[in-house]
């Protein structure tokens, strides 16, 4: 009864817009939101917040332009990471596997800890499985296809250690799967550290085949 009772009342909060809604009176929040401003605005404008009951109808061209946004951000943030990776001598490759694979994961990031909150566990580690799925069957060969198709030629891809490349991923995913039974299917602090550590192993072979620290012999 007591769920029941926090969760109508949680339904019943009235609707904040973020920006009209003011920073609020924590200096954390008055930073954060000061700093996001200039990202919101434009999205404040062009985006229905489907949480506001007057436009939640909307709901559909919320969808679309936050795609679209998602793609304008995206496209800076490579073409920033390119820039940066050139000025300071780092390779694409090193970049693809350190900046840029946190960079796009941090929606993933979003919203698996939001979902984690509300106790759904499933929904959390149901989104990242399907987010790398869908980044090597679609979001690889999606462009790869569009720029066959416009420049009339093959992608040159380097290939320097890739077979050990996609060992070790397999072998991350044992690993992952193995944590995750040890742990009883409970995901805990400990169980977060050692995700963390195995991340770091996976970056730090990674960048040793790339930079060709580490032979492949495949």
């Amino acid at each position: 009864m007591e769920e029941e009772k926090g969760a109508e009342e949680e339904a019943e909060e009235p609707y904040v817009d973020y920006v009209r809604g003011g920073p609020g009176d924590s200096v954390v929040g008055k930073v954060m939101w000061g700093l996001s401003l200039p990202l919101m605005i434009p999205m404040w404008c062009s985006i229905p917040d489907p949480q506001d009951k007057d436009r939640e109808r909307y709901y559909p061209i919320a969808f679309v332009m936050s795609i679209i946004w998602i793609a304008i951000f995206s496209y800076f943030m490579v073409w920033w990471a390119t820039l940066t990776g050139e000025a300071l001598g780092i390779s694409d490759a090193v970049m693809g596997l350190t900046f840029l694979a946190a960079g796009t994961s941090v929606p993933d990031l979003i919203t698996s800890v939001l979902v984690a909150k509300e106790g759904k566990g499933d929904m959390a580690v149901s989104s990242s499985i399907g987010s790398n799925l869908f980044d090597v069957t679609v979001g690889l060969p999606l462009p790869w296809l569009l720029y066959t198709l416009i420049f009339q030629r093959d992608m040159e891809v380097n290939s320097v250690g890739i077979g050990c490349s996609i060992g070790m991923l397999f072998i991350m995913l044992l690993l992952v799967f193995i944590s995750i039974i040890v742990f009883n299917w409970e995901m805990t602090k400990p169980m977060g550290g050692v995700m963390m550590v195995l991340y770091l192993v996976f970056v730090i072979i990674s960048l040793g085949l790339s930079e060709c620290w580490i032979i492949c012999p495949f």
